[in-house]
């Protein structure tokens, strides 16, 4: 047990899933998982494990913003062992060209938090990901005909934001494709202890026309990338 998952020894799988909502963990549990125990509720961030094609899985809830998802990242890695941690979630694009419903893979994550400054003393740091994941995604995608983009995104910790527009204009001009608020200290976190992480999104917000997809409509979304994420933790799908 660490200070924030109540998780016994053993009780997380190597392979993980993150989406930021508890509530979406507990929905992918239930809908693709089998033999499922739920090992944490500890300040209501639901996790499960069970089973999918054989293999066992693990999903976790890790809460808005880089702050929250940090506590939760570092003591799966640190404490339980997990080696493979994908972020399954949606984001916003700023780029008028990328379409509601997009899947996108983050193959950079820049930041406006002061997380990583604070870190490196005042320097930059490229958050990436594992290539061997990030490749194996774009095959599998190709395979089931799901378009998946692939590029660099931002994590901010803003959400609502005075000037988002102007904003985010700036950062779309140098070709980033959206906006959410946790891949950068995923991806930290991952290279600071040698582990595999992989963060892939689906459109759910349109930033330069202000529309975006019912709330309703987006578990369907999230389905579809959760499913593409337990194929990659799968034993055969960690080398391309």
């Amino acid at each position: 047990m660490s200070l924030h998952i109540q998780a016994g020894k053993g009780d997380i799988a190597d392979g993980i899933l993150l989406p930021g909502d508890p509530l979406r963990a507990k929905a992918i549990a239930e809908y693709f998982l089998s033999d499922v125990i739920c090992f944490n509720k500890m300040r209501g961030m639901l996790g499960f494990t069970g089973m999918w094609k054989g293999t066992r899985v693990s999903v976790m809830g890790t809460g808005m913003g880089m702050p929250s998802a940090s506590i939760y990242i570092h003591e799966l890695i640190q404490q339980y062992e997990v080696k493979r941690l994908i972020r399954v979630g949606t984001a916003g694009a700023i780029r008028a060209e990328i379409q509601l419903r997009s899947i996108i893979m983050a193959l950079g994550a820049c930041s406006d938090s002061g997380l990583n400054r604070h870190r490196f003393h005042g320097n930059d740091y490229a958050a990436i990901p594992d290539f061997d994941l990030a490749v194996r995604a774009k095959t599998l995608a190709k395979e089931r005909g799901l378009a998946l983009l692939a590029g660099n995104i931002l994590s901010s910790d803003f959400f609502y934001q005075d000037d988002l527009q102007s904003a985010m204009a700036l950062w779309a001009s140098y070709g980033v494709m959206a906006v959410e608020m946790e891949t950068a200290e995923l991806y930290t976190l991952a290279a600071k202890f040698d582990v595999a992480a992989l963060a892939i999104m689906t459109i759910s917000d349109h930033i330069p026309s202000g529309t975006s997809v019912p709330p309703a409509e987006r578990q369907h979304d999230v389905k579809t990338i959760a499913e593409l994420a337990l194929d990659l933790l799968l034993p055969n799908a960690e080398k391309p």
